[in-house]
């Protein structure tokens, strides 16, 4: 009752505010837009025409007008109002890892506009955001301009990431303590400011900050041999200054820039108590139990780069474009945790109870990027384009990692000791030519060929049976294929094709030898009837021995859109996709390596509606009723159901004000994991305020 009061409340203090109080006439000359519309309404005599714009004296079109000038300094809208959730059943971390919408107030939407007649610290103001009060991502944009002096631009968001999902990281962990758990907040913040603004010289100065901070749940492996979940408590910020000047003239332009970039990331995970980890069996005759653990791990890195960018057209003909990028990013790590518990070191067949690591990593190194095209077009109907990109990195870093192991209390094992120090070099390359030929006004085909190639030299990982360095290669190549036809006005068809030979591949999941498929079809059946189809294929294989890769995705819908006059009363959406997904992957278990298969399966329906309906107008605004909602169904090896209707409803109470409210219900459950199955309905009711 409260807040409907407060809603009240508010409504009748903007109506009051928003009613157009009497002005007298307007005793200012006309500002000089006001000319121009009356000008372009009344087109003057030749004689006129031919005298200086200077000459018009302000008193006649004030005399001629004497009304104010309809410009409006202010414009916008401001939507607010309160969520309930209700009735949810279920698992809350499942609904809060999907949906995660909260109650209470809430600013669901904020749009306005500032101009300055006078034109005096700036010409316009624009500004929005979106869902404050709480809700999982929230934004906010400012751009303030001012005609060919500057251009600020400020912009804010947010994320809150929470993912407690236990079947994705052991399901048959204890209920209750996730294996992996997060629940963090990231946000993004950029300040761009530009200068002169429409002329050929423009400074500009850009500051980037990207921040996460939160906790969750890892896990902390003891010699392979045993995982314990525990807290931790995570925390990064990443920030980037750059600034440079954009040279703009006709047929070229030029950017220099110069930049570099903070990064600081500290993680620290504890544990106070009896943890008996995953292994549900003894090892070396004793049972494994963490009692307590301190971690912490920090990071420090930093980088300045320069960049070079340019475009040219010096004939009509013909268009290139380059980029030269140079960076020298470098990096501190260090590392310690103390444990205490009953512990084994298969290795040594040794029982002991406690142990300390202490690691330190500095890492230094070039990065090099380089791009450059060209496009040539001999002919009308003809385009050429070439491309090709070029990336290196090479890294130098040195690392020791020294750890105790504590045997009974005053006794200890040798220290293990290990010193890395090597040189790692990764190179990608790219080059593509692709053809672009209009047959004719109805008809456009492409044709092309990429190759990729590189080589990559890293530090191989602790369980890699290759020695301490991994050695990878890149060779590929890529035919491409397209076409797009318009056999009538009210049809039009896509058609995309992408094949590939790979003789040798970085990772063992990458794309190898591929097959990329997508074709789209448009059709208007009537004036108010479109009808959209759409399919795609990705079919990719890797036969290397010990991979045995074989991955198959498919994807394809239909989309119906029915808009009858303009959809001035009705209109209809409704788009139905039906999907399949098969991976098929050798790998080695843990901790013996046994060569195992991991297979995937899902075959899934996706069904997407919405139903607008405008009724009679009150007070020179028509209500909106909406209803509708989505559905997703699948089976497989993970088979799921998710399910969320809504209906919606926006209701004028006067010129300004608009009344709007929602209901939403979220329904989710999986075959395997029931406990991960949850319900809830959501309403939303709040107000609309516009000027």
């Amino acid at each position: 009752m409260r807040f409907l009061l407060a809603l009240l409340m508010t409504v009748a203090a903007f109506a009051q505010q928003a009613a157009p109080p009497a002005k007298p006439p307007a005793k200012s000359p006309a500002t000089p837009e006001a000319k121009a519309e009356e000008q372009a309404a009344a087109p003057a005599k030749a004689d006129d025409q031919a005298k200086p714009a200077e000459a018009a004296p302000a008193a006649d079109a004030k005399a001629a007008s004497p009304a104010p000038s309809s410009e409006q300094w202010f414009t916008g809208s401001f939507d607010f109002g309160y969520r309930f959730v209700d009735d949810l059943r279920g698992s809350t971390s499942t609904y809060r890892s999907i949906v995660n919408l909260g109650e209470g107030p809430k600013l669901t939407g904020l749009e306005f506009t500032l101009t300055d007649p006078k034109h005096r610290l700036f010409d316009r103001i624009d500004a929005r955001a979106n869902a404050w009060g709480g809700d999982p991502y929230n934004t906010a944009h400012v751009q303030v301009f001012k005609r060919g002096l500057y251009d600020l631009t400020g912009d804010y968001r947010n994320i809150a990431y929470f993912n407690a999902l236990p079947s994705f990281a052991n399901p048959l962990a204890p209920r209750g303590f996730d294996e992996r758990a997060f629940d963090v907040h990231r946000r993004s913040g950029l300040i761009d400011l530009e200068l002169f603004p429409g002329k050929h010289i423009l400074p500009y100065l850009v500051f980037e900050r990207n921040s996460g901070y939160g906790h969750g749940v890892e896990t902390w492996v003891q010699d392979s041999n045993d995982t314990f979940a525990v807290p931790m408590l995570l925390r990064d910020s990443t920030n980037n200054y750059r600034g440079g000047i954009r040279l703009e003239y006709n047929r070229w332009h030029v950017t220099l820039e110069e930049g570099g970039t903070t990064y600081k990331n500290d993680d620290q995970a504890s544990a106070n108590g009896v943890n008996f980890g995953d292994r549900t069996t003894p090892s070396l005759g004793g049972t494994l139990v963490l009692k307590t653990l301190t971690q912490n791990y920090g990071v420090r890195g930093s980088s300045m780069y320069s960049k070079v960018l340019a475009t040219a057209s010096p004939f009509s003909w013909l268009d290139v474009n380059g980029q030269f990028l140079y960076s020298q990013p470098k990096t501190d790590t260090r590392y310690f945790d103390i444990a205490t518990g009953n512990f084994a070191l298969l290795s040594a067949l040794l029982l002991y109870s406690g142990q300390y690591d202490i690691g330190t990593g500095a890492a230094s190194g070039n990065h090099r990027l380089a791009n450059a095209g060209v496009e040539i077009r001999p002919f009308k109907r003809l385009r050429i384009i070439d491309s090709f990109s070029s990336n290196r990195y090479d890294q130098t870093g040195v690392g020791a990692l020294t750890e105790q192991i504590l045997l009974t209390p005053g006794s200890t094992f040798p220290a293990l000791v290990s010193v890395l120090g090597t040189r790692q070099i990764v190179t990608n390359n790219r080059e593509q030519v692709e053809a672009i030929l209009d047959v004719t006004k109805r008809i456009t085909l492409r044709g092309g060929y990429r190759h990729e190639w590189g080589d990559a030299t890293v530090r191989a990982g602790v369980f890699d049976q290759s020695g301490p360095l991994g050695f990878g290669a890149l060779k590929r190549n890529v035919g491409l294929a397209g076409a797009t036809i318009r056999p009538w006005q009210k049809l039009s068809l896509n058609l995309d094709y992408e094949g590939a030979s790979t003789d040798r591949n970085y990772f063992r999941t990458s794309l190898y030898n591929y097959q990329k498929v997508r074709a789209r079809a448009k059709f208007q059946v009537a004036s108010a009837l479109w009808l959209q189809a759409n399919f795609s294929l990705l079919d990719n294989q890797n036969p290397t021995a010990g991979v045995q890769n074989d991955f198959r995705s498919r994807d394809n819908s239909l989309a119906a859109f029915w808009t009858p006059n303009g959809g001035k009363r009705i209109s209809v959406m409704a788009e139905y996709d039906r999907s399949t997904l098969y991976s098929h992957i050798d790998f080695l278990l843990l901790p013996f390596f046994v060569p195992t298969l991991s297979n995937y399966k899902e075959n899934a329906h996706t069904a997407t509606s919405m139903i607008d309906i405008v009724l009679p107008a009150v007070v020179g605004v028509a209500p909106k009723l909406s209803f509708g909602g989505s559905l997703f169904v699948s089976n497989g090896s993970r088979a799921s159901r998710y399910y969320q209707p809504l209906g919606r409803l926006s209701l004028p109470l006067q010129k300004h004000v608009q009344w709007n409210t929602e209901w939403r219900w979220y329904g989710f459950g999986e075959q395997l994991y029931m406990y991960e199955g949850f319900r809830a309905h959501i309403f939303m009711t709040g107000l609309r305020l516009s000027k």
